[in-house]
């Protein structure tokens, strides 16, 4: 990889420390480079970096004082050596702990104790059947040691986590573990920070006040769309929440799922926007272990391989993204990754009882999300229970195509073509034929598809970019800019459209 590379890669990560970089290439002007090179490598090689040494956007930066003292040959011969040390440890700059010389370690110490004793008061509270207007508009403010936290909508989300087969305690273990977080250096152009647990099942990303606004006065729809498709790409939004410290500005911060989970074994993500402007990345050299996210060009010549399982991917992109639409939601991405399958995992033989199980644990027609305290996926059947399967609805089931079957393409095609989610006379053959899908036996099985030889992982993110006057005024821009090519910035109603044809035009 390149120093300037290298440093691309940093300053997406660190833009609240660093600002001084070139208008075409964001990358640092030729004349700073080495001392911003010399400010990185004091920042993560020694034990406790003087505050004095944090380049400020507002004072020129000053050499250290051991620098100041050599001759001009001593102080690059020593740069180069310096440098040629830094230039291994950014082969794994991709995802790291953030350790107690981190500059996010005291915010992530704040997170996890903010998280515990707000799940916490989810935990001690009577769980109850269905969420009620006042819930979604529920803020709970706990007062810590050196901050406050704000959960927001806090019996929603539980309510989802739990038809998502996650127990409050296994949230709360996952997200308050002693275990330091991980900080993912991602190639977007988002301002916002990611991190992930240290099992990576779970994501948070700080988030702006419009996005958080957004995010809650939709949430009912939101929560509305998982109940018609629980087997919805859309990304699963588990906790919102916003940190206050003393003399600091407000930090809001979501909790989602991690589409990437697990990811043992995965050797490839991509990030999709079915468009072609600025849509490719160069992937990570031979045997590095930096995590690069690839663009649509980089996948350019490949396939999604599903055989019969892909009518069904088609037809839920397009019903996620006509949701979208309705909410004038454009530029999100749809995630990709993949992994081989082991030999045993290509052909699997499963019992009567467990067919039935899993053909049928994900149809959930419940009026809304129901809060229980045992863990289970949406319409989950209990193990112990499933002799009482066996019943003639249960047989009229198994007679009719299941996922996986032929047939099922048929039977997709047959339904009505989606304009949005909306009519109940067409919704109910949809939702049928939608949701009898073969999941895997995964801790995260709404967003995995298993091809013949591949398993993919596959979800919808970043879905609070609303087409404003701003984004009208950067499409009439981008037109002028890119005549002829197709971008990110277009109508909702384009983007929809464009990304489902994306979708048909690379599976098979």
């Amino acid at each position: 990889m390149s120093s300037d590379s290298c440093v691309y890669y940093y300053f997406q990560s660190n833009r609240s420390c660093i600002s001084l970089t070139s208008r075409s290439r964001r990358l640092p002007h030729p004349h700073v480079k080495w001392n911003l090179f010399w400010w990185i490598f004091q920042k993560h090689t020694t034990d406790s970096c003087d505050p004095a040494l944090r380049f400020n956007r507002y004072r020129h930066w000053q050499l250290p004082g051991d620098l100041q003292k050599m001759s001009g040959h001593q102080r690059r011969s020593e740069k180069r050596r310096r440098w040629g040390g830094l230039r291994q440890q950014w082969k794994l700059l991709g995802l790291f702990e953030i350790d107690q010389q981190h500059e996010f370690y005291s915010l992530t110490c704040m997170m996890k104790e903010g998280l515990a004793a707000a799940i916490q008061t989810t935990i001690d509270k009577a769980p109850t059947d269905e969420v009620s207007d006042d819930d979604f508009r529920l803020e709970i403010t706990q007062i810590h040691k050196d901050f406050t936290m704000e959960t927001f909508a806090g019996p929603v989300f539980a309510s989802l986590r739990g038809s998502l087969g996650m127990t409050e305690q296994e949230y709360q273990q996952s997200l308050c573990s002693e275990n330091c977080y991980l900080q993912f250096i991602s190639n977007s152009k988002s301002k916002a920070d990611f991190f992930l647990t240290n099992d990576k099942r779970f994501f948070l990303k700080t988030q702006n006040k419009r996005e958080i606004k957004f995010l809650l006065s939709n949430l009912k729809i939101y929560m509305e769309h998982l109940r018609k498709y629980p087997h919805s790409l859309l990304v699963k939004f588990l906790g919102v929440h916003r940190i206050k410290t003393p003399q600091r500005r407000k930090k809001y911060f979501i909790v989602m799922q991690s589409v990437f989970y697990p990811d043992d074994r995965i050797n490839a993500r991509y990030d999709i926007k079915g468009c072609e402007v600025s849509r490719w990345t160069d992937p990570a050299p031979e045997g590095s272990q930096i995590i690069v996210v690839l663009k649509d060009l980089n996948f350019e010549g490949q396939y999604i391989t599903l055989d019969q399982q892909r009518p069904w991917l088609l037809q839920q992109v397009e019903i996620d993204t006509h949701f979208l639409r309705r909410l004038s939601v454009l530029d999100y991405s749809l995630l990709l990754a993949h992994q081989p399958l082991h030999h045993d995992e290509r052909h699997q033989t499963l019992s009567f009882a467990t067919f039935i199980i899993r053909t049928k644990k994900s149809v959930n027609q419940s009026p809304s999300p129901v809060h229980t305290g045992a863990a289970a996926v949406p319409g989950e059947v209990p193990e112990d229970d499933a002799i009482l399967l066996l019943t003639e609805t249960d047989s009229r089931y198994l007679k009719q195509p299941q996922a996986g079957d032929a047939s099922i393409g048929s039977t997709l095609q047959s339904c009505t073509k989606h304009s949005g989610p909306s009519g109940d006379a067409t919704e109910l053959p949809d939702f049928r034929a939608q949701n009898r899908r073969l999941l895997p036996n995964l801790k995260n099985p709404l967003h995995i598809i298993d091809g013949p030889e591949q398993r993919y992982f596959i979800g919808i993110i970043d879905i609070f970019t609303v087409y404003g006057f701003k984004k009208r005024l950067e499409h009439l821009w981008k037109r002028l800019r890119h005549p002829g090519r197709s971008f990110s910035t277009v109508s909702p109603q384009t983007y929809c459209i464009r990304l489902c044809q994306w979708v048909q035009d690379h599976t098979k």
